[in-house]
This record gives C-alpha cells, sequence and structure tokens, in this order.
C-alpha cells in the first residue's frame, strides 16, 4: 500500500487532538507568537547569509568547492542527529530526545500533519536560543578557524552556507506542517518532500526511515529512504 498525503486536512484523530490541548496549556506560553518565532529565525539568518556572500571577494574555483562540501557536510550531521539523539535518549542530549521523538512525534503525527494556528510553530521551529548557539558556538568559531587555515572566502562561504542550510531545514520543516490546501502545502517540491517527512511521522516507522528533513540525500545513501509502500 501507498502512502497518500493528503490535498486538503484530515480530521484530527481524538488522542491527537488531546495531546495537543495538554501540551498547549502546559508548555506553550499566552504570550508566544509563531509568526514572530519565524520572522526571527528568518531575518537574523538572511542576514548572516547576506553579509557573509556579500563581503566574498573573487572567490576561486576551490574556494567555491566549499558551498557544495558545507552543504554535503550539513546534510549528513542532520541525518546523523535525527537518527542518533533525536530518537534514542542519549546524554548529555536527553532534552533533544525529549523535546523530538515524545513531544513533536505526538503532536503531529502521519495522520495529522498540519499546524492549526502559529502557536503550534512551537513544536516544529527550533527555539530561538538554538540559533545563537549554532552560530556563536558552531558557524563562527569554524568560520574564524577557516580563515586562520585557508582563506577569508572559504570562512565566509562556509558560514554563509551552514546557516543557509539551518534556514532551509526550518523552512522546509515549517512548510510540511502547514496545512496541504494552503500555498505553500501545494507547492510540488514541498508535497514531494512533505511525502518523505510524513511517512516518518509514522510511529512504526520513524525509528528505522526517512531520516533527513530536507533533503534525503543521506537517507538514499544509507539505505533508510521509505517510499510509502508496505
Amino acid at each position: 500500500m501507498t502512502t497518500r498525503v493528503p490535498t486538503t486536512p484530515e480530521p484530527i484523530p481524538q488522542k491527537v487532538a488531546q495531546f495537543r490541548a495538554e501540551f498547549r496549556d502546559r508548555y506553550i506560553g499566552r504570550r508566544y507568537s509563531g509568526v514572530a518565532h519565524f520572522a526571527f529565525t528568518s531575518i537574523v539568518s538572511l542576514t548572516i547569509v547576506a553579509w557573509c556572500a556579500a563581503t566574498v571577494r573573487a572567490p576561486a574555483w576551490w574556494e567555491l568547492l566549499t558551498v557544495p562540501a558545507t552543504f554535503l557536510f550539513a546534510n549528513f550531521v542532520e541525518y546523523r542527529a535525527h537518527r542518533g539523539v533525536m530518537h534514542h535518549r542519549t546524554k548529555p542530549f536527553h532534552l533533544v530526545f525529549d523535546r523530538h521523538t515524545p513531544s513533536h512525534h505526538h503532536f503531529y503525527t502521519h495522520e495529522a500533519m498540519a499546524a492549526e494556528t502559529p502557536r503550534d510553530y512551537y513544536m516544529v521551529l527550533f527555539p530561538p536560543v538554538l540559533l545563537a548557539f549554532f552560530f556563536g558556538l558552531f558557524a563562527l568559531p569554524v568560520g574564524l578557524a577557516l580563515a586562520w587555515l585557508t582563506t577569508a572566502n572559504v570562512a565566509r562561504l562556509f558560514v554563509a552556507t551552514a546557516v543557509g542550510y539551518y534556514l532551509s531545514y526550518e523552512w522546509l520543516h515549517w512548510s510540511y506542517h502547514q496545512r496541504p490546501d494552503s500555498f505553500v502545502g501545494r507547492l510540488w517540491p514541498v508535497r514531494r518532500l512533505r511525502a518523505h517527512h510524513t511517512l516518518h511521522h509514522d510511529i512504526a516507522k520513524m525509528q528505522k526511515y526517512n531520516f533527513n528533513i530536507t533533503f534525503p540525500i543521506m537517507d538514499a545513501l544509507f539505505g533508510t529512504t521509505h517510499a510509502g509502500e508496505d
């Protein structure tokens, strides 16, 4: 049987509706704004990417290889983190597991993928503080090291690609959890990638298949792609 991704919203199962209601009351503050959350992540990330890209000066061909190399590395890290600590409780990353497997995967299931209101973006987007940690503790230090070891162009291309990949993760993941009949949900690339991610949200399959959230390159490479046929 092939997994069908609906083009119109389906009724939310009672157990999912109850979980969402209890989770919202307990964890999502009344002042939380999903729109502001999305805007903050987008604006800060785009600002970093734009500044880094604009300051690259006459890059050599080998410096430009930084972009695909960083992209593939980020795709691998996404895959390993999702397959590993996000689905297996591992110290000191137990909070990552708790937010993902018992929370995100029960808030959104393969039967109820769409957010009901922007407040539900809380369970799709990374916390804003994670962007600061990602940039300050990873992208910037690695960029500075690359500038010292290689060139400023390599460093700026690395940071631009790494932060751009982070943003593509956020945008694509957000798009999968929109209504399938919305403008974003009807886009062909989103429909294709949403089908891949929807199958991962099947509790029976989430530990085995479709770990890439952006582009399923590593799923194909490591043989963990499930096309939806049982």
